[in-house]
């Protein structure tokens, strides 16, 4: 259990990311990747959780569905879940992330992507799991929905971590997954194991 809230924030980013022929697109928002990595936030003791996407009806779903689990039926009879969705952000884009994030902590943010496929820039988990734990910085980590960041995101990372699976035939997991996967690694109880 975390007794504050780390100086750590995650992004999901809906535009621009690519699809599996390479293209730069921009993704829908589900309702599962609030929920889901949201509580996944809340669990690991994250600051923010920022959805981002340029698409003005997107972003009305987000405030509709955070709306319900904040002031709506879903309030009352799930606090635990209203808890979690508290800390979802909708914002247009990457630029909006960062300066709010800017504003928040008065300082530079480490920037750190991630990837299915290995980068040039890669940061190792012990690495930014030393960097959090020091409280060096604050941290961005971003996470992209459909096949992944577009490289122009990619380029504007400080930093990737390496892809969650090494030397496996099949490495594309929901982003949901990833998620939790990578905040466990960075944040988790190593004594617990």
């Amino acid at each position: 259990m975390h007794p504050q809230k780390l100086d750590l924030a995650i992004a999901l980013l809906h535009q621009p990311v690519v699809n599996k022929l390479g293209e730069t697109i921009g993704s829908a928002v589900t309702n599962l990747d609030l929920h889901d990595i949201s509580r996944a936030a809340r669990t690991y003791g994250v600051r923010d959780y920022f959805v981002a996407t340029p698409y003005k009806d997107q972003l009305e779903l987000i405030e509709e569905i955070t709306e319900h689990w904040q002031n709506g039926h879903g309030a009352s009879a799930n606090p635990a879940r209203k808890e979690a969705l508290a800390l979802v952000r909708p914002v247009d884009g990457f630029e909006a992330i960062i300066q709010e994030l800017t504003r928040k902590f008065e300082q530079k943010v480490l920037v750190v992507a991630t990837s299915a496929r290995p980068q040039a820039n890669e940061m190792g988990y012990e690495a930014l799991r030393a960097h959090i734990a020091g409280n060096i910085s604050p941290v961005l980590l971003l996470f992209g929905t459909a096949h992944g960041l577009a490289p122009e995101l990619m380029d504007r990372a400080d930093a990737v971590l390496p892809p969650i699976g090494k030397n496996v035939d099949y490495n594309h997991l929901s982003v949901r997954s990833a998620v939790a996967i990578i905040l466990d690694r960075l944040v988790g109880d190593r004594n617990y194991y």
